[in-house]
């Protein structure tokens, strides 16, 4: 054996075994309704670590969320996408999202309790810092971790990717103890420059610690390079936007839990 081959041997056997991203589907319940969410990390960071809730599209747990879930995890969270819908409901096109998504507009109680049970669900895992816990949204599912802001749900701070800022529900004042980060597009047809306004109002008078960020010329599903703009006009993947939207995060979450 030369000593060029050696060398490398030596060095390949020093090397430690690369970490592995440990993904599964876990099944829950809230009620009678069966859930299934998936749950990620990397198993070479030792010990607990802050959790983060995932919150999917209108289109449901898909593949799409899955991908954030995953992307989180690599970061060194424990990321766990709640199922909001149900086991197996998942919707092909706007139309079926739509349907799927108005049960949970017209009754934000039960939106609340659905998102509370994902969390219950992170929260009871073994590697989770209770502590250090966050939920991080995407459209229905921004909507979703604001509901759970404006409840003032046991997390340190929610993250609004393109999400819904009405709500029938206004928090109260000095009520909203989450931090809260909304990355909005600033051409976002489906939001109105009322509802922006009213959620600016509804922060200020609730005392929160909020932060909006508006992207130039990015539309709704900004973060999403599925958005092509034709299947549902005025969603329209911005890579500049996610690039960015996903750096503010990153340092939102590094923040609240330095």
């Amino acid at each position: 054996m030369g000593p060029a081959l050696l060398t490398a041997l030596c060095l390949l056997i020093a090397l430690p075994a690369s970490a592995a991203l440990v993904t599964t589907p876990v099944e829950y319940r809230h009620g009678d309704e069966v859930l299934e969410g998936y749950l990620a990390y990397d198993d070479a960071v030792p010990g607990t670590r802050p959790g983060i809730l995932v919150v999917h599209e209108w289109y449901g747990l898909n593949d799409y969320t899955r991908s954030r879930t995953e992307q989180l995890a690599r970061l060194g969270y424990l990321a766990f996408a709640a199922d909001i819908y149900g086991k197996g409901k998942q919707a092909a096109d706007a139309e079926g999202a739509r349907h799927l998504a108005g049960v949970f507009w017209q009754d934000q109680e039960l939106l609340r309790a659905r998102a509370a049970a994902g969390l219950e669900q992170l929260r009871a895992h073994a590697l989770v810092d209770g502590a250090r816990v966050a939920a991080v949204g995407y459209c229905f599912g921004g909507t979703t971790v604001l509901e759970l802001a404006r409840a003032n749900a046991a997390v340190q701070g929610v993250v609004s990717f393109h999400g819904g800022l009405k709500t029938a529900d206004p928090a109260a004042t000095s009520a909203v103890g989450p931090k809260v980060l909304v990355l909005h597009g600033a051409d976002d047809p489906f939001i109105p420059a009322e509802d922006l306004a009213a959620f600016q109002e509804e922060m200020r008078r609730a005392g929160a610690d909020w932060q909006l960020v508006l992207y130039g010329g990015a539309q709704h599903s900004f973060s999403n390079p599925a958005a092509d703009g034709k299947a549902l006009p005025g969603a329209l993947y911005d890579e500049r936007a996610d690039r960015r939207s996903w750096q503010h995060m990153q340092a939102f979450l590094g923040e609240l839990f330095r």
